[in-house]
């Protein structure tokens, strides 16, 4: 839903363990120098630890694709959704490009019939993909309701989906696909 940091929490804990580090060294040893090794030596360690955790989250990126479905035109983005969902098995029909009341592709499995909206973004999305998905689910008389983008979703467009029940399928679920089929 709206985009929250995992790695937020680990800074803070962090910078708390060193702040605490330096503190403690001082009130033991009463030695500025020993504070500021300390402080110098804790500050390296977490960066070294941040360095680590952002060249595995890019590599993991980079593997899973996302780049290039960020470069995509939402046509484009369309089709690729088309193209993964038949390849899970989905009998995948594509809605017309214009006045597609709200999905851009409805699929079909086990007696299933569920209404997608494909959102190649590059800020948040909003309320009115739910409140779109929302109708082109009774439209097209579909059983569930998906919206899928490269982006995150806002904090209204995830509550209205959560009292709609209409799934959002967030970049970082799509970056879990998208290594998931290249791992199967």
């Amino acid at each position: 839903m709206a985009r929250k940091k995992k790695n937020d929490n680990l800074g803070e804990l962090l910078t708390g363990v060193l702040i605490l580090g330096s503190v403690s060294t001082f009130v033991y040893t009463q030695s500025v120098t020993g504070t500021i090794v300390v402080f110098v030596v804790g500050f390296m360690v977490m960066l070294a630890i941040a360095k680590t955790i952002q060249f595995k989250k890019r590599k993991k990126l980079n593997e899973s694709g996302i780049f290039q479905v960020d470069g995509m035109s939402g046509e484009e983005f369309e089709e690729f959704l088309r193209l993964c969902y038949r390849a899970e098995g989905y009998i995948v029909h594509k809605t017309p490009y214009k006045g597609d009341y709200g999905a851009d592709l409805i699929l079909e499995k086990d007696q299933q019939k569920i209404a997608v909206q494909a959102k190649r973004y590059k800020s948040n999305v909003g309320i009115k993909a739910v409140q779109e998905i929302s109708a082109a689910k009774l439209h097209y008389g579909a059983n569930e309701a998906w919206v899928v983008t490269n982006s995150f979703f806002t904090r209204a467009a995830a509550e209205l989906a959560q009292s709609n029940k209409v799934k959002l399928v967030n970049r970082d679920a799509l970056v879990e696909i998208l290594l998931a089929k290249k791992a199967g």
